[in-house]
């Protein structure tokens, strides 16, 4: 059986042990394993400090934004590889298109940015201050790169668009990065990294893959050094807290669990067109990529008085999803990525239950379509109904990473906005609502609590990239409970890969 490779130093390789199994997440199989025993973390690290990070930091903006657009458009020719691969995951062929051409479209978008930056390989941020009278002692803000390697520890559900998200950013910036995928999926963005490296258009060291979980990843990262972190608040929480990072003042990034919170407005009762729009919402979220996304909306916030009728409409609508092989065409929603995520998410439903009544699906029962239900990673679309959100709080707390969403009432928008609150940070919320003052009151007060939120209404519904996707040319995090971080972003690779320096200059006469 072949083992996943790491690409380090220079060469790919595979882990000197027999590895951890990876499983097909529909079939059950045994196809593949990862290892990463005797890899040489520090001289990984500093190969990307060094080899890479020296070609980068001397290349202009243009040089490098230009760079990404053709890494980009080799990719994009590549793509079908990548989608028969990723039906292994679970996911079905849109899940798939998020992920897969998702994190192309984060090199294309990143590589635009290049027209922002003049063809240097730094930047002069803003005029000159003058500091004296007549201009003899001015100051000037100019942003450098970082002499660091950036660290991404990524998670499962998206291996490519997680992986290229970031380092699009880093290498615009110029500065190498280390990838480390979730094991479960890891295959997908090996296989991804092999035509990246094989293409030849980065510098040798601007990317290093190693698929599997080092725990000593951080033990010599240095100051010049960034890293990011998606995953569980609780791991996060410990990795924030290593000696290294503390020591170093190493940035670090986390993006962690997200309780989102969808909103309909008093007005969006049922026979309007933000009513549909509402369920149809609700639905996409709770089943697109089955669920596994970290922008998915676990909260569904509803006028008391259309509780009821919330609950039929998303039962119907979750009716029509057809459940199995996700390389079927009649199949809209495929499996979690592995039997282990499965029990993950029935412990957290189950967790739910004891405060929240099940009105929808089945953790012990589910039909499937081409696909054996108890040897894949399947799971049924589970809706859940809180009918005391104020007194029941768990539904604010645990998060189900899968097709799980709980409905809960509200008497007014104040209430409304204080359930959204309750979750503690989030990525991103929504409301529909076609009544102007609704949402502005809305968006004012739930600001503080997200990272970005959606108005949906009939005048939009048609141009919407939809409550759970993040665009390359805005900023993606969210805060507190979200891992107060931020990804993406014109300001992303302004600030979070450069350093800004005060650059003081004495003017001749």
């Amino acid at each position: 059986m072949k083992k996943i490779q790491h690409y380090v130093q220079g060469s790919w390789t595979t882990g000197k042990e027999d590895g951890t199994p990876v499983y097909d997440a529909i079939t059950g199989d045994i196809f593949t394993s990862v290892a990463i025993e005797g890899l040489d973390i520090p001289e990984i690290l500093n190969y990307g400090r060094t080899k890479g990070g020296e070609v980068l930091r001397k290349m202009t903006f243009q040089e490098r934004g230009n760079m990404l657009k053709k890494l980009a458009f080799y990719l994009t020719k590549r793509k079908e590889a990548f989608y028969e691969l990723s039906y292994r995951t679970g996911a079905t062929r849109v899940d798939s298109w998020i992920d897969i051409e998702g994190g192309f479209g984060n090199l294309f978008a990143n590589a635009s940015l290049r027209k922002l930056f003049p063809n240097q390989s730094y930047h002069v941020e803003g005029d000159a201050i003058d500091l004296s009278r007549g201009g003899r002692f001015m100051a000037h803000h100019i942003m450098v790169p970082k002499k660091g390697v950036a660290v991404h520890i990524n998670a499962f559900n998206f291996p490519v668009w997680g992986m290229l998200e970031k380092c699009a950013v880093n290498w615009m910036a110029g500065v190498p990065a280390v990838v480390l995928p979730a094991p479960s999926s890891s295959y997908l963005a090996e296989a991804v990294a092999k035509e990246i490296i094989a293409s030849g258009i980065l510098p040798e060291g601007a990317l290093q893959i190693i698929n599997g979980t080092v725990k000593n990843i951080l033990d010599t990262v240095e100051s010049q050094d960034v890293v990011t972190f998606t995953g569980s608040a609780a791991t996060g929480r410990l990795l924030k807290a290593h000696p290294s990072l503390i020591n170093e003042s190493v940035p670090f990034t986390m993006e962690a669990d997200s309780l989102n919170a969808s909103i309909l407005g008093e007005d969006a009762v049922p026979g309007t067109p933000e009513f549909d729009l509402f369920v149809k919402e609700v639905r996409n979220e709770m089943t697109v990529k089955a669920g596994q996304k970290c922008t998915a909306i676990r909260r569904i916030i509803v006028p008391e008085n259309l509780v009821e009728d919330v609950q039929m409409a998303l039962s119907k609508a979750l009716d029509k999803v057809t459940i199995g092989d996700p390389r079927l065409k009649e199949v809209r929603m495929g499996s979690l990525v592995s039997q282990q995520q499965v029990q993950a998410v029935r412990d957290s439903v189950t967790d739910l239950a004891k405060e929240a009544q099940i009105v929808y699906g089945n953790l012990d029962t589910i039909d499937t379509i081409g696909a054996d239900a108890k040897k894949g990673a399947f799971i049924s679309p589970i809706l859940l109904r809180a009918d005391h959100p104020f007194q029941n709080t768990i539904v604010h707390e645990r998060e189900a990473f899968g097709p799980v969403s709980t409905i809960m009432p509200y008497k007014n928008l104040d209430e409304a906005i204080t359930l959204a609150q309750m979750g503690k940070g989030s990525l991103v919320s929504s409301i529909a609502t076609n009544n102007d003052k609704i949402a502005k009151e809305y968006v004012i007060n739930a600001a503080s609590h997200h990272g970005r939120i959606m108005v949906i209404n009939r005048d939009m519904a048609k141009q919407s990239t939809g409550h759970g996707s993040p665009l390359p040319y805005l900023v993606h995090g969210g805060p507190g409970r979200a891992g107060g971080g931020e990804e993406m972003g014109v300001y992303v690779v302004l600030s979070t890969i450069y350093n800004v320096q005060l650059f003081k200059v004495h003017q001749q006469q």
